[in-house]
C-alpha cells in the first residue's frame, strides 16, 4: 500500500489494476482466434514466400532446393538472367506501379470527394443516387475489366464507334496498346472513385450542423467554410480512405492483366511475379519479386501512418 493513501484507497488501486488486467487477458483471449487464423492464411505463406526467395526452388518440385543467399536479388541467376535489383523489366514494373498508384488515388480522391459533397446534399431520389453510383464498384474487377476490354477494341468496341461518328477521331484506336497504362488508369478512376465518395460521404455525415448554421449567419462564402470548416473535420476519413485505396492501388494485378496482358510498357509487380511463379517456371525469382512488393506496400504503410498521425494532430 503507498503511504500516502488510505487503506480504502489502497485496496480500491489494486482491485482497479486487477480488473484491468483481466479485462487485457479478456481482450488477448477474445483475439487468439483471429489471430491463428490470420497467421495459418497470411503469415504462413508469407513465410514459405521470404523462404523461397533465397533458394533456387522451382515449381516442379518444391521439396528440392538450394541455398543461393541473395542471388535472386543481387547476382545473376544464371549467366543470361540479372538479379532483381538488377533487373530492368522489374523496374519497370515499380515504375508502373507507382505511377498508376499515384494518379489514380488522386484522381479518385478528387472525384470521390466532388460526388460525396453532392450526395450530402438534400435532394429527391438521392438515396437511388447513392445506390447506383456504387454499381461500378460493385461489380468484380474482372468482370469491369472484360467489359472495359471489349468497348475499347480497335476493330468492335463501342467507344471507337462512338468517337468516329462525332468526329472525335477518324479511325479506330487501339487504345490499350498505343496509350495502355492511361488507359487502366481512367478504367480504374471509373471503378473505384464510388468507394472513395463511399468512405468520404461518411466522414461527411458526422459533421456538426451548428458550425454551418453559424457560418450561414455569419455570411461566409459556401467557399470559405469548406476550407476552414468541411475539410478539416473530414480530413480522418479522407487519409483513411487514401491509404485503402494506395495498398490496393500498389498490388493491382486483375486490371491490368486482363485489359494488357504480356505486355511490357504496362507491367506491375504484381503482374512481375505472378509471370516469374508461373508462367517462366522460375518460382524463385517470383517468390523474390513478391517479397520485394511486399516490403514497397509495408513501407508505404508505415510512412502514411506517421504522415497521418502528424496531420491529425
Amino acid at each position: 500500500m503507498h503511504p500516502s493513501l488510505p487503506a480504502s484507497q489502497g485496496n480500491y488501486s489494486r482491485r482497479s489494476l486487477s480488473l484491468e488486467e483481466r479485462r487485457i487477458r479478456s481482450a488477448w483471449l477474445l483475439l487468439l482466434p483471429m489471430l491463428l487464423v490470420l497467421a495459418l492464411v497470411a503469415m504462413l505463406p508469407l513465410y514459405q514466400t521470404v523462404f523461397y526467395s533465397f533458394t533456387d526452388v522451382s515449381l516442379d518440385d518444391l521439396t528440392v532446393y538450394e541455398f543461393v543467399a541473395f542471388q535472386n536479388y543481387l547476382d545473376y541467376y544464371e549467366e543470361e538472367w540479372y538479379g532483381l535489383l538488377s533487373d530492368g523489366l522489374w523496374w519497370k514494373a515499380v515504375w508502373n506501379t507507382l505511377v498508376f498508384a499515384t494518379i489514380s488515388v488522386s484522381l479518385e480522391t478528387l472525384l470521390g470527394l466532388m460526388i460525396a459533397l453532392f450526395l450530402n446534399t438534400k435532394f429527391k431520389g438521392r438515396g437511388y443516387l447513392r445506390a447506383a453510383i456504387l454499381i461500378p464498384w460493385a461489380l468484380p474487377t474482372v468482370v469491369s475489366a472484360k467489359m472495359w476490354a471489349w468497348m475499347l477494341n480497335d476493330q468492335f468496341g463501342i467507344i471507337n464507334d462512338l468517337f468516329v461518328k462525332i468526329g472525335l477521331i477518324s479511325d479506330p484506336i487501339a487504345w490499350t496498346a498505343s496509350s495502355g497504362l492511361l488507359t487502366i488508369i481512367l478504367v480504374d478512376v471509373w471503378k473505384t472513385t464510388p468507394f472513395m465518395a463511399l468512405l468520404i460521404l461518411a466522414g461527411l455525415q458526422t459533421l456538426p450542423q451548428d458550425c454551418y448554421q453559424a457560418a450561414k449567419i455569419d455570411g461566409v462564402s459556401p467557399v470559405r467554410v469548406f476550407f476552414k470548416v468541411t475539410l478539416p473535420y473530414i480530413k480522418s476519413a479522407i487519409i483513411v480512405a487514401v491509404i485503402f485505396r494506395m495498398l490496393d492501388a500498389l498490388r493491382v494485378f486483375d486490371l491490368i492483366y486482363v485489359l494488357t496482358p504480356n505486355n511490357q510498357n504496362t507491367i506491375s509487380m504484381s503482374v512481375f511475379a505472378r509471370q516469374y511463379l508461373f508462367d517462366f517456371d522460375r518460382f524463385a525469382y517470383g517468390s523474390a519479386a513478391s517479397s520485394f512488393l511486399f516490403i514497397v506496400v509495408c513501407m508505404f504503410t508505415l510512412t502514411m501512418i506517421k504522415l497521418s498521425k502528424f496531420n491529425l494532430n
